[in-house]
């Protein structure tokens, strides 16, 4: 088989893919996890029965799919280097805005909210696929800058959880709750700029936050 072909066919693939993990999570969200089957997720992607069952051999394994795809996007990035806590953590905080922002991430929560009664293993996933992969990251972030003196750090999971809670608590949870919660780009940047300022006060080492707090 040519490389031509072998491209297209994987190119396939990953279209049909892309199909079935954006109805599957409509309808999760519409008729709830217990209720949603495989084969009406084929029928409402486009794609055969068998296809799907290829992919996804079970609701579990489809959730587990949807869960790491929706983080995904924070994995392909390159972390940023040591040696500027100001600079490195507002990457990060852009990019984590910019990761909660995007729809498909707050279908998910509310899909593990509404299931978590019946379904706990939906949270386990969510968590373990791809809340803590992130987490770690962040954290690894953190004690790179510490092992360079940029920063002091005792405890480096409670400090990489107060940085993305900050931003987390005020452009992502109210969507959940509040009818038509919106944040302006403007109000984004300002609130990882704060969250930044507030890190850097506290655990900087060098620079102008040093020693401020």
């Amino acid at each position: 088989m040519s490389r031509a072909v072998t491209t297209y066919h994987q190119r396939v693939a990953q279209e049909k893919r892309a199909l079935i993990v954006t109805a599957a999570t409509a309808l999760f969200l519409e008729l709830g996890y217990d209720r949603t089957s495989l084969a009406r997720i084929a029928e409402r992607s486009g794609v055969s029965r068998a296809t799907l069952f290829k992919q996804f051999p079970s609701k579990a394994a489809l959730f587990d799919a949807i869960v790491t795809e929706s983080w995904s996007a924070a994995d392909e990035e390159e972390p940023p280097p040591a040696g500027d806590i100001v600079n490195g953590l507002t990457t990060i905080g852009r990019r984590y805005a910019e990761l909660l922002g995007g729809p498909r991430m707050t279908d998910l929560f509310r899909i593990v909210i509404a299931e978590l009664p019946r379904f706990p293993e939906l949270a386990n996933a969510q968590f373990s696929r791809g809340k803590m992969p992130y987490f770690e990251s962040v954290r690894s972030y953190l004690l790179a800058e510490h092992e360079a003196g940029t920063v002091r750090i005792e405890d480096v999971d409670l400090v990489a959880t107060q940085f993305l809670g900050m931003i987390s608590n005020y452009v992502f949870w109210p969507k959940l709750l509040v009818p038509g919660w919106e944040v302006s780009a403007d109000r984004v940047a300002q609130v990882v700029d704060q969250a930044v300022r507030t890190i850097a006060a506290r655990y900087a080492t060098t620079g102008p936050a040093a020693g401020s707090c």
